[in-house]
């Protein structure tokens, strides 16, 4: 993997935690105490390769309807996975962001993250954006509201919209050059986006490795990279 075929935005739906536990008899919340651990050492290859910008799909819209048990582990995890990483985040110069309607998490899991981001705001060597109560139908409706306000404003004539306005109001636009995903890797064998960066997506390639994501290795995630690299993007040309 050279620098001129490294995806500079990788985004990951983490997905197989639940199915992982089953299998094993565990209960479906395990899943996720093993997945965290993966969290980690993806992070850290994707600062250590050079990689700018990295988006986990943590938590979907619809994830809200998993049993409250299963929802509480998740929200601890979240809170220990801060704790424990965002002195090691700081030192790599590795700034957080997060994307969704994260105002729905609980209290606790809203004052860690934004403490989090307050401490990383000045990382420039990557972002790790956490999708969290994140639904691009959503997002893409909300970039709809904030268009049509300013219009009913004045400040915003329809004749000036384009590409750029819609982009510039979505919740990834922090990215700036780095919004637009170059790689899409979904875990578990499941082939579908599931509502997950639809507009930034547009000209991703994609990657479904069968592995469920607590058994997602490094060496596995190489691999991945090294499949993206041998495709030649064209973006609709020749």
């Amino acid at each position: 993997m050279t620098a001129s075929t490294l995806p500079a935005h990788i985004a990951i739906i983490m997905d197989g935690n639940g199915r992982w536990a089953v299998s094993r008899g565990y209960p479906r919340f395990y899943g996720h105490i093993r997945g965290a651990a993966r969290v980690r050492e993806i992070v850290q290859e994707c600062r250590t390769l050079g990689v700018r910008a990295l988006t986990l799909y943590a938590f979907s819209t619809e994830n809200w309807k998993r049993p409250d048990e299963e929802l509480s582990v998740l929200w601890t995890l979240l809170r220990k996975y801060i704790r424990r990483e965002v002195s090691e985040l700081k030192k790599n110069g590795i700034r957080l962001r997060v994307i969704g309607e994260w105002s729905r998490l609980p209290e606790e899991a809203r004052r860690e993250l934004g403490a989090a981001m307050e401490t990383l705001a000045g990382g420039q060597e990557m972002d790790l954006v956490f999708a969290l109560s994140y639904g691009a139908r959503a997002e893409l409706t909300d970039a709809v509201r904030k268009i049509a306000s300013e219009c009913e404003h004045g400040t915003l004539r329809s004749s000036e919209i384009n590409e750029a306005t819609v982009e510039s109001r979505l919740w990834t636009s922090e990215l700036g050059r780095f919004s637009d995903v170059d790689f899409m890797i979904r875990t578990s064998g499941e082939r579908r986006l599931s509502n997950f960066l639809l507009w930034q997506c547009s000209y991703a390639e994609f990657d479904f490795p069968d592995t469920l994501w607590p058994d997602f290795t490094v060496q596995e995630f190489r691999r991945c990279l090294e499949r993206y690299g041998a495709r030649k993007r064209r973006f609709g040309g020749i």
